[in-house]
């Protein structure tokens, strides 16, 4: 059997027309009966590199008994001149978060994914011991099982402590050996006592960036190994309000 917490996640593709971008990580999150599909901003939009995509692909699985069969889904992330996603800003400033809402009714009438939900969230008032193991469930530099369309996960201790904003922004920090292509991986430590498979794994924050400090000597110093994760519970204020959508 597959373990649900891997078909949260997609690998996501971005595009410029027809010409491939970069690739990244993404998950589908459903409250109510709306799906959307979150990530980090920057994957959509990013200034200072002038990263800008106009559509995104991610793969589904289309055969719960073959996970080897699968299709491509394809977003665009305007509407005209205006972008389809949802962003934040908080006191500390913008979020790199942002999440899309998906149409249930265009994907396949097979497609096979679980989603992350509110009842999965970690709430930051609830507090978790320094150090604890995480998850970053994702596709660092596009890395994956090819057969079967499927993340890897790779270990994390928390480094900073839950609950608290890490200098003033949204995020704590994970202690982690990452690369290029885990942007907007789910962070996530297994629930204590939950046997439901929506609430088995806490859905902790959306992985960002991997952080340096200014006085390091790239010739002497490793690198700190430090990443940041925004806080899940900005997925809250992204999908209030939101009209009633098919279910799948």
């Amino acid at each position: 059997m597959i373990e649900p917490l891997l078909i949260t996640t997609v690998r996501v593709r971005t595009f410029n027309g027809p010409n491939a971008m970069t690739g990244a990580s993404g998950f589908f999150f459903k409250r109510d009966k709306a799906l959307y599909l979150v990530t980090s901003r920057h994957v959509f939009l990013d200034e200072p590199t002038n990263h800008r995509p106009n559509r995104i692909e991610i793969e589904l699985h289309t055969d719960e008994a073959d996970l080897g069969r699968s299709t491509g889904y394809s977003i665009p992330l305007y509407e005209g001149k205006q972008p389809i996603w949802r962003e934040a800003k908080d006191p500390g400033g913008p979020v790199d978060v942002a999440l899309v809402p998906i149409d249930v009714t265009a994907l396949p009438a097979t497609a096979s994914f679980e989603a992350f939900t509110p009842d999965s969230i970690q709430p930051p008032t609830e507090g978790v011991e320094i150090g604890t193991t995480l998850l970053a469930v994702g596709y660092p530099l596009g890395f994956e099982d090819a057969l079967h369309h499927l993340p890897v996960a790779r270990q994390a201790g928390l480094a900073s402590s839950f609950g608290l904003r890490f200098q003033g922004k949204g995020y704590f920090l994970i202690d982690a050996r990452t690369h290029r292509g885990i942007s907007g991986a789910p962070v996530v430590m297994r629930a204590e006592e939950s046997t439901k498979e929506d609430t088995k794994w806490k859905l902790l924050g959306i992985h960002s960036a991997r952080l340096e400090s200014s006085t390091r000597d790239p010739a002497l110093d490793e690198t700190l190994g430090l990443n940041s994760v925004w806080y899940a519970d900005v997925l809250m204020t992204l999908t209030e309000n939101e009209p009633t959508a098919a279910s799948k």
